[in-house]
């Protein structure tokens, strides 16, 4: 006999925006599977709910060691519930090996769609939404996030990202010096709780707004870039913009053949800027 894994999303801030199936999962799930145990138990008391089965925790620290054994009760049988602290598993969040596990052991697996800060900030952003593609959270060393920004530096898409609020303006200021100061984006801040806001602006504009200081849960929505136009980059840009990807660790051989492409212009131009911007 094969259980099943029930992956639910639970509120980003407004509890009255939990799904009516999420409390009658809680109720029947023999074994659920929360982030946060605390966070757990206030949702349940909220949705004045009380699970039946045995909770455990499932968090980035014990993820890899509990997976085992939640795939083994799956495989025996058991119905599995799994939550974390807010949004749906798996998106920058515990459960992509627990669903891994599952699709090895052919277990199947259903969801109980619910909020998500990606799409709620896309829709509240007013940039476009017809493509996108989300980044998650950059990495905390000035040049590894650097380098990370600039494999998307030519992206089309818009661009989502989550982020701590003590690095908020660090990122924006990365955001402006890799994509442009003039590239628009929207912070969102405490989605769907009390004191949510929306500041839209050039990413310039808000690196200097951030620098003041944000607090709350944060996702940022970055324009895509424009389509290339062959020769519309003067060379100080050119220049530019393969100094940000030596400053993040490539090579400026590797650099100028990128710029160069991502511009659509020869890969001599940018190197002739880059030799100009040094006599300057």
């Amino acid at each position: 006999m094969t259980g099943m894994l029930v992956l639910a999303g639970t509120p980003i801030g407004d509890v009255e925006d939990a799904p009516p199936r999420l409390a009658k999962e809680l109720e029947t799930a023999d074994i659920v599977a929360a982030e946060d145990t605390r966070r757990l138990k206030r949702l349940t008391q909220a949705l004045g709910v009380r699970p039946a089965g045995r909770i455990v925790s499932y968090f980035e620290g014990n993820e890899a060691a509990r997976t085992p054994e939640l795939a083994e009760a799956l495989a025996s049988g058991a119905r599995l519930l799994l939550v974390t602290d807010a949004g749906m598993p798996s998106v920058s969040d515990p459960g992509y090996r627990l669903v891994a596990a599952a699709v090895e052991r052919d277990v199947p697996i259903t969801a109980v769609p619910g909020p998500s800060a990606v799409l709620t900030a896309l829709a509240l952003s007013g940039l476009p939404v017809d493509r996108f593609c989300f980044e998650g959270f950059l990495p905390r060393k000035r040049g590894e996030r650097l380098s990370r920004l600039g494999e998307v530096a030519a992206e089309r898409r818009t661009l989502v990202y989550f982020e701590a609020p003590h690095r908020l303006d660090a990122t924006l200021e990365a955001m402006a010096e890799v994509f442009g100061a003039e590239r628009r984006a929207a912070v969102c801040r405490e989605l769907t709780k009390t004191y949510e806001e929306v500041k839209r602006g050039p990413l310039g504009e808000l690196a200097a707004w951030a620098a003041e200081g944000v607090r709350g849960e944060i996702t940022v929505v970055v324009e895509g870039a424009p389509e290339p136009d062959p020769g519309e980059l003067d060379a100080t840009e050119l220049a530019r913009r393969v100094a940000v990807r030596e400053e993040a660790g490539e090579r400026r051989k590797e650099a100028i053949a990128e710029v160069a492409k991502d511009a659509g212009v020869p890969k001599r131009e940018v190197f002739d800027a880059v030799v100009a911007s040094k006599k300057g």
